[in-house]
């Protein structure tokens, strides 16, 4: 049976998937410059990073007094956030000059005490950008060299050579589909991985998002750079999200977008670490498509091993 074959029978309504991304997006005006995010099970109970970018993206980009597309952003993780509870997005308009327009959005949940009273608890904060895209002096490096996606196994087809060592408790979240079709080039073990150089690629797309406006093909290549990242700092150690005693989080998240770009289409995202010390890691990455750098994404994760391996 021919991969694309195979594919088609164990892969669910991708279609599905694709609406409750843009559901994610979809969030509330419940005051002025204040929005409200529903949450979703992307990676258990604490909710997922890259909804909270994506999100927070939204809510800035829906207070601009023209369309302009996102060229920055800076945040941090300062909570996790409960998948139960929606998200509050506050925004406050910094700065809208001729060209740069800047704010800053804080996230929030509300969190109830014994005595029954609301206390607001912030779990992001995060500046953005925002500029036209204008041309210009135009430089890069060169696209670097991977095996193209149609030469690779999807990460959903990769799990099967696994799943036969996952605890049986686990197996049904381990296998789930993820809502970002991903390729890996040299995929990892999971569950015995060795050390190994700190540097791993992906191909991603959405393939079924159909035509969108910038600033939902923006946020969600910033829900998808928050897939993997964070574990290229694992791997010069031999460990991985699934090593007894790893504790493991998003710190910090900051992204560039340099040139336009479809998610519809393949991306190749280039990650590697460069440091690790004192229990975080400092991972870099790079989006690619035809040839052309499109983004680049720093974050610095927590990364505490609790106890020996076994």
């Amino acid at each position: 049976m021919s991969q694309m074959s195979f594919e088609n029978q164990h892969t669910p309504h991708y279609a599905a998937l694709v609406e409750q991304l843009l559901n994610t997006l979809n969030i509330t005006q419940i005051e002025e410059d204040v929005f409200e995010g529903q949450s979703y099970d992307y990676v258990g109970k604490r909710i997922f990073g890259g909804q909270v970018l994506a999100q927070a993206m939204m809510a800035a980009a829906k207070t601009l007094n023209e369309d302009k597309p996102c060229h920055s952003f800076h945040g941090y993780f300062l909570r996790s956030g409960n998948i139960n509870h929606p998200v509050i997005y506050q925004v406050r308009r910094l700065r809208d000059g001729r060209s740069l327009s800047a704010r800053e959005v804080i996230a929030v949940q509300y969190k109830e005490s014994q005595t029954g009273e609301l206390i607001e608890q912030v779990i992001f904060s995060m500046i953005a950008s925002f500029s036209p895209m204008e041309g210009g002096l135009d430089y890069q490096e060169e696209m670097p060299a991977y095996p193209p996606p149609e030469d690779l196994l999807t990460e959903q087809r990769l799990k099967e050579a696994f799943v036969g060592d996952i605890p049986d408790a686990l197996k049904a979240r381990f296998m789930r589909h993820r809502h970002v079709e991903i390729k890996p080039v040299k995929p990892r073990n999971p569950i015995n991985p060795k050390p190994m150089r700190p540097r791993q690629a992906n191909w991603l797309r959405i393939h079924e998002l159909g035509e969108q406006p910038t600033a939902i093909q923006q946020a969600l290549l910033a829900f998808s750079s928050d897939f993997y990242l964070v574990g290229t700092g694992l791997m010069p150690h031999g460990i991985s999200f699934m090593t007894k005693g790893l504790q493991a989080a998003s710190i910090d998240h900051s992204m560039h977008f340099h040139r336009p770009f479809d998610l519809n289409q393949w991306l190749l995202y280039d990650m590697w670490c460069d440091t690790t010390s004192h229990a975080k890691g400092l991972n870099h990455g790079q989006f690619w498509q035809d040839g052309k750098l499109v983004a680049t994404v720093q974050q610095e994760g927590l990364m505490r091993l609790r106890q020996a391996t076994t």
